[in-house]
């Protein structure tokens, strides 16, 4: 039965995405409710949403009642746009419509080592997504946002920046990290180096007028061409997922910019056997699909870092399903 479970796993994602669009989540009270009023808020049929709520009450999104009313889970709240800890456009953004034509083809990528992205639309995956899909863009946007200030708490507190005068935060998005830092430690100034139209949009906090505007610099560029900032510590999260020569070319530029000394932090999703072990999984072979990228084991991460010239130190979790490579520009 379980092999059975999982070769319709693509029914339980679509249950989840028809949940997110029809808007269950934010619908559904706190107490229990029934299918023809929860129907009549969200605009639909009450048959086939009973049908759909019971599908994902067995995976406990939803909990169904014996007197056939329905209420929240834990998972079913993170569903919710404005929870504390939302996935709605995380839920959104692995199941767009690309995803399942992608998908399909997962036996070609793997026989080529190469994404199957040109394939299928003609351009590069992040060309497609910003000249064709523009509301796919949009849902990446925002599960990225999302995401990034959830995880951007975790890291604030995990990291010990002891001695630490200043950081750079490489290929930070919109400065999530950046600014939890900051906020935590008042005598630490930081700079932000990503993309130009990425840092154009950074975080409120760090933009002029902001309250860390004073302590913090916007820094467009491409950290695979260059870093041109010294620094105490590189805190470099969730990038490192190119082709192994693109992370070769940003770990030698960060080396080249830090002094002997200067602490370097890789923060990723390893896919080793942690908790989120399936999810990370996951995550790896979606990246061979659209990019050509990949999620690393602690080994492989550590056998780039060393590569580049880094002493690689501790490896600790960060979260349920981040981990930390503590490492040292040698003297």
């Amino acid at each position: 039965m379980r092999l059975r479970e999982l070769v319709f796993g693509a029914a339980c994602a679509a249950a989840v995405r028809a949940a997110v669009r029809l808007g269950v989540a934010d619908a559904l009270a706190e107490g229990p409710v029934t299918v023809e009023d929860l129907a009549a808020a969200v605009g639909c049929e009450p048959r086939p949403l009973g049908r759909l709520l019971r599908a994902l009450s067995s995976y406990g999104v939803f909990d169904e009642l014996p007197d056939g009313r329905f209420r929240h889970t834990d998972m079913s709240r993170m569903l919710r746009e404005e929870a504390p800890d939302s996935l709605h456009y995380v839920a959104l953004w692995c199941t767009e419509p690309w995803t399942w034509d992608a998908w399909p083809r997962l036996d070609e990528a793997v026989r080529s080592g190469r994404t199957v992205f040109p394939e299928l639309y003609g351009k590069e995956f992040f060309d497609y997504l910003h000249t064709d899909a523009a509301d796919s863009a949009r849902v990446f946007d925002r599960a990225m946002t999302h995401s990034s200030r959830q995880s951007a708490r975790d890291v604030a507190a995990a990291l010990d920046l002891t001695g630490v005068e200043e950081v750079v935060d490489i290929g930070g998005g919109q400065g999530h990290v950046l600014a939890a830092l900051l906020e935590k430690h008042p005598r630490v100034r930081g700079t932000l180096l990503d993309l130009p139209k990425v840092v154009a949009g950074a975080d409120p906090r760090l933009r002029d007028g902001g309250p860390l505007a004073d302590r913090a610099r916007l820094l467009p560029g491409d950290c695979r061409q260059a870093v041109p900032v010294a620094a105490d510590l590189y805190v470099i999260k969730n990038i490192l997922e190119w082709d192994d020569e693109s992370t070769r070319r940003t770990l030698r530029n960060v080396v080249d910019a830090a002094g002997p000394g200067a602490r370097v932090v890789v923060i990723e999703n390893l896919v080793d056997d942690t908790p989120s072990l399936r999810f990370t999984t996951a995550m790896d072979l979606m990246l061979l699909l659209n990019v050509g990228g990949q999620k690393h084991t602690e080994a492989t991460m550590t056998a780039l870092m060393n590569e580049a010239g880094l002493l690689v130190g501790d490896v600790r979790p960060v979260n349920a399903y981040l981990h930390a490579l503590l490492a040292t520009v040698p003297a």
